[in-house]
């Protein structure tokens, strides 16, 4: 089992940046590809980010390509969703995910994390 926690959600301005982050805790010594997926009100949950075990290939949605970067850190068990230049769409709880395939960038998350708000008013 992994635990996933993420944190850094919170109010911003439109324009303005956050940084998410998630600490994955329990068997971290496999490997998981890692991604970042967001929900808001009435809305499917939809995959904003992915990153593979080696941290080289990356996916983004569309609409943050440009804006949202994701990295991960392996020996701190963390993965981190820097948003730049966020837009009040971007609004939503952000949810950390974790896939048993590590080399894929198409999550079928086997993990969640609880989620974290995100809003950004205009």
């Amino acid at each position: 089992q992994v635990q996933l926690v993420e944190s850094g959600g919170g109010l911003v301005q439109a324009g303005g940046s956050l940084r998410l982050s998630c600490a994955a805790s329990g068997r971290t010594t496999s490997k998981y590809a890692m991604g970042w997926f967001r929900q808001a009100p009435g809305k499917e949950r939809d995959l904003v980010a992915a990153v593979t075990w080696t941290g080289v290939r990356t996916y983004y949605a569309d609409s943050v390509k440009g804006r949202f970067t994701i990295s991960r850190d392996n020996a701190k068990n963390t993965v981190y969703l820097q948003m730049n230049s966020l837009k009040p769409e971007d609004t939503a709880v952000y949810y950390c995910a974790a896939d048993n395939s590590y080399a894929r960038l198409e999550l079928t998350p086997d993990y969640w994390g609880q989620g974290t708000q995100v809003t950004v008013s205009s």
